[in-house]
């Protein structure tokens, strides 16, 4: 063994020493780049090995004779002393393969297809434990965190494409759900209220550990209950309380409240918001209870429910409704959605059967977290455990129950210690009731003497032929002979007698007594019908009963009422591991999150070990496994439903693990390698990363068969059998040894939860469910892999299939012909990897089986990188030439896709299921109360099942094989992501506020500088940025570089300026003075003087453009064309770019340049417009019709010489210009270009005829196509659309939202990023805003605890009660109190924003967004002039809850504003703006808020001042016009 001595180095000091391993070439002449070596010290041939694999071979990097090298930080990492010797041995990979592995990421946004991207780019590479990842093409960053071999955790390994990789994220979007039922004030046995086990137990230490691992979630903690009220009917209720009422199955009314504590926040420490729960704690309940009680009023009693009877489904569904929208919001610093609920129960909630189908198809098909932490003790039975209502109140109905797997369970216990003993009670006694029952003390003590051993609980029998027999239509008076016809069944398993039917009392039972009970479906994975179902009866109370009294007929009929059951088999909580069902899609959706034990069986590492139990003979587990294999063949073979529930008691071994169950197979491995000695080795050692395995079908169908068809019905892997030994018990608070099964004990197998593999052993041990931190700290993105495709007969009953073919050499074809800018097409393959990850990207899983090689079609599959199946044709067949062949199977619920590329043809197959589920949707209402909120508001929201099988794939092919054409539009149905912005101008006064502490808010309309001039050119600079455009040198450098005075507060006094403050749009309407020139200070007080005089003045020097002299007043269009064209002195033209004819302008820059050189007050827009109809010049296009609009459009030189070497035609393609091209018309501006008269002073709402609300256009939106990948990092194409405001006004918002389907989130973050730091630079910020700012109430897209702040406006501070503008005509008050509305708003430093109309039925909205963009507003019109007043359920609805109104549409509606953050801003950002010397740190936001309240209210008659400031103005005015008998002034605005 030869010996090398060990160097460290540290990376990048030295170009040479960059890689993990260093070593000298001569060494080793065989080793080369992309080998794996072994390294370890020879004295610790046991201890760790490292793996490293060769990245570089050079001759300049090499070290001594015999010398390696590793990397200084993972030499730490495997404690390896420098200068050390060590053993270093090439291996192969194989052999150090990777079972699954888990790497974590933060504060960046992943999606699904980049996972995907990532998984292929890490295929064949070797990790260790903590290795950094740096995929630059993707600009991803991610650790390492665990790596899983052989059923044992490991140090390092080599990723190959069997690999799970299991992606988790420590910035995820985080709910919080405290549930605060009645428990909460409760003591626990240490003596502690639940709340503070909750919170001083749980929560300090799940913040604890965020902090240690270094997380940064975004997180919400909702505090939630439910109010039972004492009434009969709704006529006890006043009527302030009956719009949100409910009504359960028992007739009971009731009220569901949610109080939001924390919305959205990230936090470095979390304990501050700790001592914030526990002052909501103190006041929740009474507030809540309390909460309708009014004065001289009677209300019914309110009671806080149970655990069991809350509001547990609800509040999960209501965190899904923003969780499925996060396309709409998103964001790129965070990955994951995770919701946790922590109940004081036990884990069983009583629930309504159709909101949990809704909740479990919602769940697993968005692919979210959903755990549940119980503080209470663990019971006896399995949990989570639902109870369904039983709406059914014959006394022939059983309960029936419900065990999700698709809620993680934790259990959380503290490590208080009693010195007397470490007994936990494990059930709460009931209150003991005085009533003595002897017909039930007398059905005790007859069960308990009944005869145990014929009692076989839960043995397997046909309880449907004996169904069918018992359902036969008979005549009414004939009584049924219950003898038993046991029907032919392909089942091997065998069918028992049990006492129940030789007992005599069942002759007496004829079907008329037996209500044929019809259930609603239990489990939408169950395929109703009655054949072949093997039922269990397991309901062991009643079945005790009907053995244990023949007397008691009554009794023996509700005893048997499960069997009677039409199709469905009842579930026993108290020994689940007797059920199996069938395995379906929905059950293995999130398996491959969980490593393999060392018995090859999926386990959850927060369950824990306690104790073996007894032992069974190995001898077992040989007949085990041949029966095992036997049943498993021909299981159900006439069975097509999905999800049938089975009861696998095998023989008398009915105490055993279920030989359907998943786990039996590889345990039965496991055992036999003892028994049957070394041979068997081999056979246990193949890797198992699968549990199907394939053998060959029709072409049609993917060759693949179920071989493992069963699954246990409780638990997250369906793979561990659930033990009544389960306790909630530490480890350290018992003194018990108890090793997490991830400990794994190198001398044994080392013990899974069920069961340690050693022949002594083997059987049932006792679990521990401990918390599972992990999954609440670094929540697992939905993993990319699953492994279950349905078997061939499955495929041709259930499923409906469909294809179609892509030939996307032939699309590109036609479309590059017919595209007016070329662009490269996407080859084949990667059309179809682009097809698969939008699959992947919608919830879809890769499906990755085991290939076996079958030797009917003579090709072997070999898994390629990241894809379900490649398989190369073998040379046996077909030459070596032929064409490769991928194939990929993707899944998500119960539908399949096979994507299959062949050549240059892509068959897309779909198969959807032939029944699919009836869409459900549930109408819930419910009071919330949002931070800096006053009250519990009304809110409702829908939740609804989405028919997945409805998304319209054939349509997002199409797309992506034509690049994005105009042709295939990105339609909502298509899930698209988006990223939506509002441009807004920087503005100075915020750091007035911050900075200096002003103690008013309503200051930001008192700076008169008007800067519309640089607003402008600003934005003209930042959209030629984004555009990548650039100019040639014929223009000067605008003025930026040399800073210019402003006129500021400074010169305030000079300026006689509050009557300014009150404009509406103050900037714009503010007496115009340019930008003064760099000069002395006495030109900038000249000029302010002047300002004061009413003397504008012009700098005509500030267009940007080399002046030479003024035109002469008869210079003729073809003289003016000329100078345009001057190379020097002309308008400035665009370097030449594709698709931009050359000699191209901006018609803003020639509007400017005109107004600069004419002197005789000719209209430059006339003369630009003139040029057109000369055909001088042209729209870029080329499209003669279009008219010259003012602002960031292009227009070109037609009259050009056509032979020069530079020389670009334009496109001649109006439509595909403006896919290419933003254009932006300039509107409020024109004055820049043209003198125009000064606006009036008087604020609008006071002028007699008062200016338009907003800009005009026809349309609001326009889209252009985006290159996202700017910088081409990215090896994948990546495009997307602007969609953009098709005019800019200056003191308005400019919306730009970024749309995109075909590219990778850290690439699209990039781009926008690049555009934030451009704005920056051009005055502007650039600020996401959410798809829906406001959030009302019973809107769709918006987050159900989320809601708008209203705050009332003061209309009666007017002396004498007088009614504002009683002076005006009744039809213009309603406009008017609009403008006083965003009058006020401008003052508080707000924008409006311009949306498209959508609802022509509502009355008009008018949206602001604050300056600084953290905070929007909205105002409702009072009326809408052409509206007929609509009580449209959702108009009044809004109106009701957010205005506090009654459903009467003719109430008048109260005036005031909406008022709504922004949750998009960065908290970092957000809390940025802190006010400097403020008491606690007031943050600028709220205090923007209490100043806009207290204005809004008229205190200290600040609204009244307001008021009287703005007569004033308006009676100076009139004076003013009066005495320059100059009326038209006040039209011409």
């Amino acid at each position: 063994m030869k010996l090398y001595k060990l160097n460290t180095h540290t990376r990048g000091c030295n170009k040479s020493y960059d890689a993990d391993l260093v070593l000298n070439p001569q060494d080793h002449p065989t080793a080369k780049v992309g080998d794996v070596v072994e390294i370890y010290s020879p004295e610790d041939e046991n201890g760790t090995h490292l793996l490293l694999q060769i990245t570089e071979l050079n001759e300049q990097s090499k070290t001594g004779r015999n010398v390696i090298s590793i990397e200084s930080c993972i030499a730490t990492a495997f404690k390896m002393r420098s200068y050390s010797n060590v053993v270093m041995q090439i291996v192969n990979p194989a052999d150090v393969a990777l079972d699954s592995i888990e790497i974590t990421f933060k504060d960046q946004y992943m999606g699904r297809s980049e996972m995907w991207r990532l998984k292929t780019y890490l295929t064949n590479t070797c990790v260790y434990v903590n290795k950094k990842i740096d995929y630059n093409d993707m600009q991803i960053r991610c650790q390492v965190y665990e790596m899983w071999s052989q059923g044992e955790r490991v140090a390092s390994g080599v990723i190959t494409d069997d690999t799970k990789i299991v992606f988790r994220s420590s910035t995820s979007m985080v709910y919080l759900f405290l549930q605060m039922s009645s428990e909460m004030w409760d003591f626990d046995i240490h003596g502690d209220l639940y709340f503070e086990k909750a919170v001083n137990g749980f929560l300090t230490e799940l913040f604890q550990k965020w902090k240690k691992l270094g997380c940064n979630h975004e997180v919400t903690i909702v505090l939630f209950s439910r109010t039972f009220y004492a009434a009969k009917s709704l006529d006890e209720f006043p009527a302030h309380m009956r719009d949100c009422l409910q009504l359960d199955y028992k007739g009971r009314y009731y009220e569901d409240f949610y109080r939001v504590a924390i919305q959205n926040e990230r936090n470095d420490d979390w304990c501050t918001v700790l001592a914030q729960l526990r002052k909501l704690f103190t006041s929740y309940q009474e507030t809540v209870l309390r909460y309708h009680e009014r004065q001289h009023m009677h209300i019914p009693h309110a009671t806080n429910s149970t655990a069991t009877q809350g509001n547990f489904l609800e509040v999960l569904n209501i965190s899904l409704n923003t969780f499925e929208k996060h396309y709409l919001d998103r964001t790129f610093d965070r990955t994951g959605q995770l919701s946790v609920v922590i109940t004081p129960g036990v884990g069983v909630f009583s629930v309504d059967r159709e909101l949990t189908n809704i909740t479990k198809q919602r769940i697993i098909d968005n692919g979210v977290g959903s755990d549940l932490v119980c503080v209470g003790e663990q019971p006896l039975h399995a949990v989570p455990l639902l109870k369904f209502h039983n709406k059914d109140t014959t006394l022939t109905s059983a309960d029936d129950y419900s065990l999700p797997h698709w809620i993680n369970l934790s259990f959380y216990s503290t490590n208080k210690k009693i010195a007397y003993s470490s007994f936990i009670p494990r059930i709460k006694l009931p209150i003991l009731s005085a009533v003595d029952e002897t017909d039930v003390e007398e059905s005790e003590r007859n069960f308990l003497s009944c005869n145990q051993s014929e009692y076989i609980h839960n043995s397997l029998f046909d309880y449907d032929a004996y169904d069918e027999q018992i359902f036969q239509p008979l005549p009414a008076q004939s009584t049924c002979s219950l003898q038993r016809v046991v029907r032919a069944k392909k089942t091997s398993v065998p069918s028992f007698e049990t006492y129940a039917y030789r007992n005599n009392d069942w002759e007496n039972l004829t079907p008329t007594k037996i209500p044929s009970l019809r259930r609603k479906m239990s489990d939408p994975d169950i395929h109703h019908g009655t054949s072949g179902m093997l039922a269990a009866l397991t309901d062991a109370t009643n079945l005790s009963e009907s053995l244990a009294s023949e007397k008691n007929a009554r009794r023996t009929i509700v005893s048997i009422a499960p069997i009677v059951r039409p199709g469905r088999a009842l579930i026993n909580p108290f020994d689940p591991s007797h059920v199996t069902i069938k395995l379906t899609s929905n059950r293995r959706r999130w398996t491959h999150i969980f490593p393999k034990g060392p018995t090859g069986v999926l386990i959850q590492q927060h369950h824990y070990q306690a104790v073996p139990a007894k032992a069974t003979p190995a001898a077992n587990y040989s007949r085990q496994l041949q029966h095992s294999t036997s049943s498993n063949n021909n299981c159900n073979a006439n069975n097509n439903n999905e999800n049938d529930y089975n009861n696998a008691a095998a023989g008398e071994q009915y105490d055993q693990v279920s030989t359907h169950s998943l786990m039996s197979l590889s345990k039965s491995i496991a055992s036999q390698q003892f028994v049957m000695g070394e041979e068997k080795v081999d056979f246990f050692k193949r890797r198992h990363n699968s549990l199907l395995t394939a053998t060959a079908a029709a072409a049609n169908v993917p060759n693949l068969t179920a071989t493992q068809a069963k699954s246990y019905l409780w638990g997250a892997t369906g793979e561990q059998e659930w033990t009544p030994a389960i306790t909630t018990e530490n480890g350290n608070a018992t003194g018990k040894h108890m090793k997490p099964i991830v400990e794994v004990d190198h001398s044994n197998f080392g013990s899974s939860p069920l069961e340690a593999t050693t022949p002594e052993a083997v059987g049932k041990g006792k679990i521990i469910i401990g918390v599972d931190w992990k999954s609440l700290s670094i929540p697992a993105c939905l993993p990319i892999t699953t492994d279950y495709f349905p078997d061939k007969r499955s495929l041709h009953n259930d499923y409906v299939i469909s294809d179609y073919t892509l030939l996307p050499d032939d699309v590109n074809l036609d479309y590059a012909r017919s595209r007016a800018v070329y662009r490269k097409p996407l080859s084949t393959e990667e059309v179809c990897k682009e097809i698969v990850s939008q699959r992947l990207a919608q919830g879809f899983q890769l499906i990755v089986v085991e290939e076996k090689p079958s030797a009917s079609n003579g090709c072997c599959s070999t898994s390629g990188p990241g894809c379900a199946l490649t398989s190369n044709q073998c040379s046996t067949v077909l030459p070596p030439s032929a064409e490769t062949r991928k194939e990929y199977l993707l899944s998500i619920g119960r539908i399949f896709h096979k994507i299959s590329l062949t050549g240059s043809v892509i068959t897309v197959t779909g198969y959807r299921p032939r029944h699919p589920y009836p869409p459900i949707n549930v109408d819930y209402r419910y009071r919330f109360h949002a931070p800096q909120h006053e009250t519990y508001e009304i809110s409702g929201v829908n939740f609804t099942t989405e028919k997945l099988e409805n998304f319209n794939w054939n349509h997002m092919d199409l797309y992506i094989c034509t690049r994005g054409d105009v042709d295939y539009p990105l339609m909502d149905s298509l899930k698209y992501w988006r990223f939506r912005m509002y441009l807004l101008p920087r503005e100075n006064m915020v750091n007035k506020i911050v900075s200096f502490g002003s103690q008013r808010c309503d200051i930001f309309t008192d700076a008169v500088v008007d800067n519309t001039r640089e607003q402008i050119d600003d934005f003209v600079r930042l959209i030629e940025n984004v555009s990548k455009l650039k100019r040639q040198i014929g223009r000067k450098a605008r003025q930026h570089d040399t800073p210019t005075p402003r006129i500021t507060e400074k010169n305030h006094n000079l300026l006689n300026a509050p009557q300014q403050s009150i404009n509406v749009r103050s900037k714009l309407e503010a007496s115009r003075i340019s930008r003064i020139f760099p000069g002395t200070d006495a030109a900038a007080a000249a000029a302010a003087s002047n300002a004061a005089a009413g003397v504008i003045p012009r700098d005509d020097q500030d267009d940007g453009f080399p002046v030479d002299i003024k035109f002469s007043a008869n210079i003729t269009l073809a003289e003016i064309f000329e100078a345009m064209k001057h190379p020097i002195t002309g308008v400035g033209y665009f370097t030449q770019t594709q698709s931009l004819p050359s000699c191209t302008f901006v018609s803003y820059d020639a509007l400017l340049w005109l107004k600069a050189r004419l002197s005789n007050g000719r209209h430059p827009l006339d003369i630009l417009e003139a040029m057109r109809k000369e055909h001088m010049i042209c729209h870029a296009s080329g499209d003669w019709s279009k008219p010259i609009i003012a602002g960031f459009v292009f227009y070109y030189v037609v009259q050009q010489d056509k032979n020069a070497k530079d020389y670009a035609p334009p496109l001649n393609d109006y439509s595909a210009f403006v896919n290419e091209w933003l254009e932006i018309e300039f509107q409020g501006c024109s004055f820049l270009w043209h003198d125009e008269p000064s606006p009036s002073e008087v604020p609008n709402f006071l002028r007699d005829t008062t200016a338009p609300q907003s800009w005009k256009t026809k349309r609001v939106y326009r889209q252009s196509h985006l290159e996202i990948d700017v910088n081409q990092k990215s090896d994948r194409m990546e495009w997307g659309h602007v969609k953009h405001h098709t005019v800019m006004q200056p003191g308005f918002a400019f919306e730009l939202v970024v749309e995109w389907v075909t590219s990778s989130g850290p690439i699209v973050s990039d781009l926008i990023s690049g555009w934030m730091r451009k704005a920056i630079h051009c005055s502007y910020q650039l600020v996401s805003v959410p798809a829906d700012p406001m959030a009302e109430p019973f809107t769709k897209k918006s987050d159900p605890l989320r809601g708008p702040i209203f705050i009332p406006l003061c209309v009666t501070f007017l002396p004498d009660g007088a009614a504002l503008f009683d002076e005006f005509p009744e039809e213009s008050r309603a406009d008017r109190m609009l403008f006083l509305q965003e009058a006020i708003l401008a003052r508080f430093g707000f924008l409006p924003c311009v949306l498209e109309e959508t609802n022509k039925d509502l009355p008009k909205e008018y949206q602001y967004v604050h300056c600084t963009g953290n905070m929007f507003a909205l105002i409702r019109c009072a009326s809408n002039k052409n509206q007929v007043e609509s009580p449209s359920r959702q108009e009044a609805n809004v109106t009701r809850c957010v205005y506090g109104h009654t459903n009467n549409t003719n109430v008048p509606k109260k005036v005031g504003f909406l008022w709504a953050w922004n949750h998009m801003i960065p908290n970092k950002k957000w809390k940025a703006l802190t006010i400097n010397n403020s008491e606690n740190g007031e943050l600028f936001q709220l205090k923007m808020l209490k100043d806009f309240r207290e204005f809004c209210s008229n205190s200290d008659q600040r609204l009244a001042n307001f008021w009287a400031n703005c007569q004033e103005l308006k009676r100076k005015s009139k004076k003013f016009e009066y005495n320059n008998n100059n009326n038209d002034d006040s039209k011409n605005i």
